[in-house]
């Protein structure tokens, strides 16, 4: 199942721009690559698997990330054809 693209909020309370997947050029593990939205606005890379797990925070599971809304393109990048 694809990643959604858009914003997340990190189980800490942080929130971050989720840019797209890739791929690990050695191991072709895939890798979220996503941007801070706070401080320097730092570019991050995490395995999708990490990604996605939960934590436990005060004794309950909750998702290491949550979706917060939906951003199609976030890099704006138009991907349809041209004639």
């Amino acid at each position: 199942m694809a990643l959604q693209t858009g914003l997340y909020r990190h189980y800490k309370g942080q929130q971050y721009r989720v840019l797209g997947v890739a791929r690990h050029s050695e191991t072709e593990e895939e890798l979220v690559i996503y941007q801070a939205l706070y401080g320097e606005y730092g570019l991050w890379a995490r395995p999708l698997s990490m990604f996605r797990e939960s934590v436990q925070v005060d004794g309950e599971q909750v998702p290491r990330f949550a979706l917060i809304s939906v951003e199609a393109d976030p890099l704006g990048l138009d991907t349809t054809p041209q004639p």
